[in-house]
C-alpha cells in the first residue's frame, strides 16, 4: 500500500537530456498548480526524444516532443477547416495564417492506458479514467476505435482497423471526439465504407463538414405529418400500401424472395423526383454489393445515390456502425430541406453484428443471445428518419428497413422489434415467389400505418377497392378450388381475381410512371381487361399503356403533374381502355 501511495505522488520526466535544478522547480510549480499537491520528479533518459519531453503524471500526459507539438498544431488547423467550410481557398488561407500567428502551444495534458488483450476486433484496456462511451480513441499505430464498454478497472474498444497492428502493452490514447463520419454535396455517386472513405477507385471526395455518426432523432415539434408521396413504382405497393416522405417501412421475408429488388426499384424511381438515395449494405457479398452499383450505374441512379458498403469481409465493429455511418450522411442532406431516400439492407445482419460484439465485450446474453439493449439499437437507429417541419428545413428522410426471416417467422425476437418501430411492413412470401407473383407482395399481411395520407387523389381515385377485391378472391379461391360446378358468378369474380393478381406482377427494374399505374388500375377496376387471356395480358398492358400516351398525352402529363384526376378523366381513361380493347381483339383473331 505505502508503494501505492508513493507512485500516486510521483510524476515522470522522459527526455533526453536531465532536467537542471531550475527546471525541476518550474516542473514542480507546474505539477503543483496544475493538482494542488506536491509531486516528485522522477526523470528517466528516453534516447528516442530528441526534442522537447514527455511529462507522465497518473493517466494524464504532456506531450511537449516535437511530434507532439506538431500534432497539436495539426488538430487546431483540422478544426479551424472543419468550421469554416463555406469559404473559398483564398479566403481560408488567409484565416489560416492570421490563425497561426495569434496561435500558442498549450500545456494540454492527454489520458493515455494501454492493452491489456486484444482479439476478434476488440481490445481491453486499462487507464483513460476520464473517457466516455462512444468516444474515439487512438492507438500507437495509429488505428482508432471506440469505447462500447466501461468496467471496473478496464474498458472494452471496438476496433476500426486491422487488430494485427495492436499488440498487448501497446499505449491507446483519448481524442475527445465522439464517431464521425466526413459529409459533403461531393459523396452522391460514389461508393464508400462505414467510415466514409471512398472504395470505388476515383479518387479521394472532397467534404464540406464532419457528422457525428449516433445524433439525436428529430424532436416532435421539429416533425411534420407524413403527407407527400414516396413512389416505389411499384404497382402493388403505391396502390396498396403507400409510402409517404419521412415514413419508415419495413420489407421483410425470407430469404431471396426479392426484398432487395424492391428497394432497388424505389431507388430507379426516384430518377424524375429529386430524392436523394442512400444504400447501406450491411454483411452483404462484395460480388452482390458490385453487381448492384452496376445496375444502378447502367440505369443512371448513380447521379444521385450514395452506397454505403460493410461486406461480409468487414469485421463486426465496421457492420455495426455502417447504418449510423449512412444516416449521418442522410441527415446532412435533410437538414439541407432535401428529400432522402435510405435502405438498411439488412437490419438482421446488423443485430447479428451487435450480437458478436456484446458477447465478445462480456455482456450478458439474453434471448436468442442478443443483449438488453438491441431495441434500442433500431430503434434510435430508425427513429432519425423524420419529415421536418417547415422551422427545421422541412427536409425529409424516408427509411426502407430490410429483415430477413427463417421460414416466413415473423415473430421471431429481431422482426418483431423491428416490426413495433416501423410504421408498417410489405411481407414478401415465399410460396408467392415461387408461383410466379413478382413482387410476392402478401396483401394480407403487409399494411402501411400513413394508409391514404402519403397518396395523391389520382391514385385513391384509381385503386378504389382493389384491396377488398383481392381479399374476397383469396377467400373464394380457397372455398372453390375443390368445387367442380361453379356458377357464372363465380366464374366471373375467380377470373376478375386472377387478372387483377396477373396485373400486379412487374418486372423488376422497370418501375411505372404514376399514370401508368393509375391508367392500368382504373382501366382493371372497371373490368376492361376481362376476356382478355391471363398470358396475354402482359403484352395488353404494354399496348395499353403506349396507346393511352400516345391518345391522352395531356392527360398523362396532368397526372404526373399534379397527382389529381377528375370523373371526367375517368371516363376518358376508361373508354380509351375499351377502344383498345377492341383493337387488340380485332388484332388477335
Amino acid at each position: 500500500m505505502a508503494e501505492n501511495r508513493e507512485t500516486q505522488t510521483q510524476a515522470f520526466l522522459y527526455s533526453f537530456e536531465e532536467p537542471d535544478s531550475t527546471q525541476r522547480i518550474r516542473f514542480k510549480n507546474f505539477l503543483k498548480k496544475k493538482y494542488h499537491k506536491d509531486y516528485e520528479l522522477v526523470w528517466l533518459c528516453d534516447e528516442k526524444i530528441k526534442s522537447g519531453f514527455k511529462l507522465l503524471v497518473g493517466d494524464d500526459i504532456y506531450d511537449w516532443t516535437r511530434e507532439g507539438r506538431l500534432q497539436q498544431l495539426r488538430q487546431f488547423l483540422g478544426e479551424l477547416a472543419g468550421k469554416d467550410t463555406g469559404k473559398s481557398s483564398e479566403e481560408l488561407i488567409s484565416l489560416f495564417r492570421t490563425s497561426i500567428d495569434e496561435w500558442q502551444l498549450q500545456a494540454v495534458a492527454e489520458e493515455e492506458g494501454r492493452v491489456l488483450t486484444v482479439g476478434d476486433g476488440i481490445v481491453f484496456a486499462e487507464g483513460l479514467q476520464n473517457v466516455v462511451y462512444g468516444e474515439i480513441v487512438i492507438f500507437e499505430s495509429g488505428v482508432k476505435g471506440m469505447v462500447q464498454d466501461l468496467k471496473h478497472g478496464a474498458i472494452g474498444i471496438i476496433l476500426f482497423g486491422d487488430e494485427e497492428e495492436v499488440t498487448e502493452g501497446s499505449i491507446v490514447r483519448r481524442t475527445g471526439k465522439t464517431a464521425g463520419i466526413p459529409v459533403g454535396e461531393d459523396f452522391v455517386g460514389r461508393v464508400v465504407d462505414a467510415l466514409g472513405n471512398p472504395i470505388d477507385g476515383k479518387g479521394p471526395i472532397k467534404t464540406d463538414g464532419y457528422r457525428e455518426i449516433e445524433a439525436a432523432a428529430p424532436a416532435i415539434i421539429d416533425r411534420q405529418p407524413v403527407d407527400t408521396p414516396m413512389n416505389t413504382g411499384i404497382l402493388c405497393i403505391d396502390s396498396m400500401f403507400p409510402i409517404g416522405r419521412g415514413q419508415r417501412e419495413l420489407i421483410i421475408g425470407d430469404r431471396q424472395t426479392g426484398k432487395t429488388a424492391i428497394a432497388i426499384d424505389t431507388i430507379l424511381n426516384q430518377k424524375r423526383n429529386g430524392v436523394i438515395c442512400i444504400y447501406v449494405a450491411i454483411g452483404q457479398k462484395a460480388s452482390s454489393v458490385a453487381q448492384l452499383v452496376h445496375t444502378l450505374r447502367r440505369r443512371g441512379a448513380m447521379k444521385y445515390t450514395i452506397v454505403v458498403n460493410a461486406s461480409a469481409s468487414e469485421s463486426a465493429p465496421m457492420q455495426y456502425i455502417a447504418p449510423y455511418a449512412g444516416t449521418a450522411l442522410g441527415e446532412y442532406f435533410m437538414h439541407q430541406g432535401k428529400d432522402v431516400l435510405i435502405v438498411y439492407d439488412d437490419l438482421s445482419k446488423h443485430a447479428i453484428a451487435y450480437r458478436s460484439i456484446s458477447l465478445l465485450l462480456e455482456r450478458s446474453p439474453g434471448r436468442e443471445a442478443y443483449p438488453g439493449d438491441v431495441f434500442y439499437l433500431h430503434s434510435r437507429l430508425l427513429e432519425r428518419s423524420a419529415h421536418l417541419s417547415e422551422e427545421a428545413g422541412g427536409g425529409s428522410m424516408t427509411a426502407l428497413p430490410i429483415v430477413e426471416t427463417q421460414a416466413g417467422d415473423v415473430s421471431a425476437y429481431i422482426p418483431t422489434n423491428i416490426i413495433s418501430i416501423t410504421d408498417g411492413q410489405i411481407f414478401l412470401e415465399s410460396d408467392l415467389f415461387f408461383a410466379g407473383q413478382r413482387p410476392a407482395v402478401n396483401v394480407g399481411l403487409s399494411v402501411s400505418r400513413v394508409g391514404g395520407a402519403a397518396q395523391t387523389k389520382a391514385m385513391k381515385k384509381a385503386s378504389g377497392s382493389i384491396r377488398l377485391d383481392l381479399a374476397q378472391y383469396r377467400e373464394m379461391e380457397v372455398f372453390t378450388q375443390f368445387a367442380n360446378d361453379l356458377d357464372e358468378a363465380t366464374k366471373s369474380q375467380l377470373a376478375y381475381g386472377q387478372s387483377l393478381m396477373r396485373l400486379l406482377r412487374q418486372e423488376q427494374s422497370k418501375p411505372y410512371q404514376l399514370h401508368e399505374q393509375v391508367v392500368l388500375l382504373i382501366a382493371a377496376t372497371a373490368h376492361v381487361m376481362e376476356g382478355i387471356p391471363l398470358d396475354d395480358l402482359p403484352r395488353f398492358q404494354k399496348g395499353l399503356l403506349s396507346y393511352i400516351a400516345v391518345e391522352e398525352a395531356n392527360l398523362c402529363y396532368r397526372i404526373n403533374k399534379k397527382g389529381q384526376i377528375t370523373d371526367e378523366d375517368k371516363e376518358r381513361i376508361i373508354q380509351c381502355a375499351k377502344d383498345y380493347r377492341n383493337i387488340y381483339l380485332e388484332i388477335s383473331e
